[in-house]
């Protein structure tokens, strides 16, 4: 996966994906859902970027990420064979959860916007746990103010 940066810091996490039949209804276009799906990998890969894999992360600090709120907006259609790319920003970081924002591009035609509040949580029950301080600390250096493209 590819990153662009800006003084050092990341500015935007890119992820690319391709649209597939399964992705799409009997004329073409992307289920709405879909996104959501190609959103949640576009997170994974940023944290696997950062150094972070999930399944370390529940099995040795029993926590887990997990999507709080969620504010989608629908743009333009993507379609059946399309290129696509996720570019992630995490906006702010707080003690037990992540606000970012993540948009769906096909070329320079922005897709879909996805505003986020993911928290953090303990695998044994669900409830709110701050993040790590090591984590945090990695987390820290993908927090940048939302610019659009």
């Amino acid at each position: 996966m590819t990153q662009v940066t800006t003084g050092g810091a990341p500015d935007h996490h890119r992820y690319p994906v391709r649209v597939y039949y399964e992705d799409t209804d009997a004329g073409g276009i992307v289920y709405h859902s879909r996104y959501l799906n190609f959103a949640e990998r576009a997170r994974t890969e940023l944290l696997r970027d950062a150094g972070i894999e999930q399944a370390h992360l529940a099995r040795e600090h029993g926590l887990a990420f997990a999507v709080r709120n969620c504010e989608v907006s629908f743009r333009r259609p993507a379609r059946l064979d399309d290129l696509l790319e996720v570019r992630s920003q995490l906006l702010a970081l707080r003690g037990a959860s992540i606000e970012a924002c993540q948009e769906i591009w096909r070329e320079e035609r922005r897709l879909v916007t996805l505003s986020l509040r993911v928290a953090s949580v303990r695998v044994e029950d669900g409830r709110p746990a701050r993040i790590p301080a090591k984590l945090r600390q990695v987390l820290a250096t993908y927090v940048q103010p939302f610019t659009e493209d």
